[in-house]
C-alpha cells in the first residue's frame, strides 16, 4: 500500500500509513494517521483497485473498539455506503453489521485453534460470542452443546440468523445478556470449558468462568490484553497476572498454550492463555 501510494502522498505521510486493514467480507476497513480524510480516500481507492470491486466499501475507522457492544466509529469512504455483509471462514458464513457489531478476521487462527481442541462430549460456554463466530465454528467441527453469550441486542439478532445459515441450531444456544448474570442464573456447573475472547472484560469475569466449569473442571481460554516493554514478555505478564487471582482464589490449576495474538498499539499486545482447571472451591450460591 506504502508502494501504491508513493506518488499519491507526501513521503512523510507514505512511510506513517498503517500496514495492515481488516477485510471483512466484502468491506475493507482502514486506519490512517489522525484519521486525515484526503489519505484515507486514496487509500479506498487503491484498494479497490487492488481487490478488483471483490471489495465492495471501504471504511476508515476513527475510534478505537469500545463500550458495552463492542463498537467502533466509522466514516464511509467509497463504494457501496453499507455496513452489512457476509464474512466467510474455514468454512461458515456470518452475516454482520460491521458499525453495529464486532468481529475479527485477526483472529482467525484462534478460532480454528480453539474449535480443534473440542470433542463432541464436550459443553461450553462462549462468554462474548458476538455474532457466533467461536461458537458456530465449534459446533460445526464438533457436534458439542455450545451456549453462546451476549449482551450487544444487534449482535444476539446475527448469531441467530448465522445459527440458522450454518445448519447449527441443535448445538448452540444463543442466550441476551450480561454473561455472568446468564451464569448465576442458568449455567453455574455446566461447562467442560469457557471462552473469554473479550480482553476488556475477561479478568473482570474470571470468577464467573471459573463458576461456568463443571465440579470436576475443564479449560478457560482467556484473552488479555497486556502492556509489555522491550525487556517484557507479555504473555509472562497476562501468566502473573492470572497466578495473583488463582491463587487468592484457592484454584487448582496449570497453564497448557499460550501467544501474542497481535501487537495492538505500541508496547500492547493482545494474549491467549488456555488455563486448565483441575479442582474449585465452593463459590456459594
Amino acid at each position: 500500500m506504502r508502494r501504491r501510494l508513493k506518488t499519491r502522498v507526501s513521503t512523510e505521510v507514505s512511510v506513517n500509513i498503517y500496514n495492515s486493514y481488516d477485510l471483512i467480507g466484502d468491506i475493507a476497513v482502514i486506519k490512517v494517521p489522525n484519521s486525515d480524510i484526503s489519505v484515507a480516500k486514496k487509500i479506498a481507492d487503491e484498494i479497490l483497485k487492488i481487490y478488483n470491486n471483490k471489495i465492495k466499501a471501504v471504511f476508515l475507522q476513527k475510534s478505537a473498539v469500545h463500550g458495552d457492544f463492542r463498537v467502533r466509529q466509522l466514516t464511509f469512504l467509497t463504494g457501496e455506503k453499507r455496513t452489512i455483509t457476509v464474512y466467510k471462514e474455514h468454512g461458515c458464513v456470518f452475516k454482520v453489521d460491521i458499525e453495529r457489531c464486532y468481529l475479527s478476521p485477526r483472529l482467525l487462527f484462534e478460532h480454528k485453534r480453539i474449535s480443534n481442541l473440542i470433542t463432541s462430549s464436550e459443553v461450553v460456554v462462549n462468554m462474548f460470542s458476538g455474532v457466533g463466530c467461536f461458537s458456530i465454528l465449534i459446533a460445526k467441527n464438533s457436534c458439542s452443546k455450545v451456549y453462546s453469550i451476549d449482551i450487544n441486542p444487534t449482535a444476539h439478532m446475527y448469531m441467530n440468523e448465522n445459527v440458522q445459515l450454518n445448519h447449527v441450531t441443535n448445538y448452540v444456544v444463543p442466550l441476551l445478556g450480561d454473561s455472568k448474570e446468564i451464569i448465576k442464573a442458568q449455567l453455574c456447573g455446566v461447562a467442560d470449558r469457557v471462552l473469554m475472547p473479550l480482553p476488556e472484560l475477561a479478568f473482570e469475569y474470571l470468577l464467573y468462568a471459573l463458576m461456568a466449569l463443571k465440579s470436576s473442571g475443564g479449560w478457560i481460554h482467556f484473552f488479555d490484553f497486556q502492556h509489555a516493554t522491550k525487556d517484557e514478555n507479555p504473555v509472562e505478564k497476562t501468566c502473573q497476572k492470572i497466578t495473583t487471582h488463582l491463587d487468592a482464589l484457592k484454584v487448582s490449576y496449570s497453564f497448557g498454550f499460550s501467544r501474542v495474538i497481535r501487537s495492538v498499539g505500541p508496547y500492547w499486545y493482545q494474549t491467549v492463555l488456555d488455563i486448565h482447571v483441575s479442582g474449585l472451591p465452593d463459590f456459594g450460591p
